[in-house]
């Protein structure tokens, strides 16, 4: 019997070298068993912030703290073998500096086990992207709108139409130079993504952002159909679990009220049955 290799896990220079390859396959993950479905089919299992709205019912990402990102972070890497896990760094612990960024880049590391992280911003992050990439800490860029910034673009929009378009190509360009291994371009038009995208030595991966990227990444709630009202443009059902969870609980709720469950089956005798 021929000994089997180990999986080998993807690692942040994987992931740049798929740049103009097969597309990259992304989606969000929050805990262990979400991330071993996603490990079985995916290249990245992003601990996204979103974590907040999805997991905690915050109305945006701004109230996410670092110890959730830990937490959730740890959560995932247990589940994955293969893809690679990327934590958020979230509002707050990075934008005071390199140093603050570092910090709390690499406790994030240290503490969940994950390769690396992601932040969001551009040209104003290009320094700190630097700093820690020089430093050992692997980073995901994130341009275009950038949801912790959601109180100073006005709302979740579209970023880079007309006059925007060339703020959000020097964001990608920025990011690049510093040392990103890869960059999210979310709800940017698609024509603008395609031309970042021919642009760039490295992967973008694209929520929102058209066919044209490296690779796509939705939040695995919002593809699975766990939410039932929340329907964003740039988001394809592939499942509608929120409407078979609320049939099956409204059925299990019937049942106990009528008394049909738990059935004999359920149940344990008064007598442990002898064996003949």
């Amino acid at each position: 019997m021929s000994a089997t290799s180990p999986v080998r896990p993807v690692l942040p220079p994987d992931i740049r070298a798929r740049k103009g390859g097969a597309p990259l396959v992304v989606l969000t993950a929050y805990s262990t068993p979400v991330a071993r479905l996603v490990d079985a089919h995916c290249d990245i299992a992003l601990v996204g912030d979103s974590v907040g709205m999805v997991i905690h019912g915050m109305s945006s990402t701004l109230g996410v703290t670092l110890e959730m990102m830990i937490l959730h972070g740890r959560a995932v890497v247990r589940g994955c073998t293969k893809a690679m896990p990327v934590i958020d760094m979230p509002f707050g612990s990075y934008e005071e500096g390199p140093q603050q960024a570092f910090r709390n880049a690499s406790r994030l590391m240290a503490e969940t086990g994950a390769p690396a992280v992601k932040l969001e911003g551009g040209v104003q992050m290009a320094e700190t992207i630097a700093f820690l990439t020089a430093r050992g800490v692997p980073v995901m860029a994130h341009v275009g709108l950038t949801p912790q910034a959601v109180n100073t673009l006005g709302g979740y929009k579209v970023v880079g139409r007309d006059a925007e378009a060339e703020k959000v190509m020097a964001d990608a360009k920025a990011v690049e130079a510093a040392g990103a291994f890869a960059v999210v371009l979310e709800k940017v038009p698609a024509g603008l993504a395609g031309r970042i995208t021919r642009e760039l030595s490295i992967p973008t991966i694209g929520i929102g952002a058209g066919a044209d990227c490296d690779g796509q990444v939705l939040v695995v709630d919002d593809m699975l159909g766990l939410f039932t009202e929340f329907r964003p443009k740039f988001v394809k059902r592939y499942a509608e679990l929120g409407k078979a969870a609320d049939e099956a609980i409204a059925t299990y709720a019937a049942e106990v009220r009528g008394r049909a469950f738990p059935a004999a089956e359920h149940a344990f005798p008064d007598v442990v049955p002898v064996k003949t």
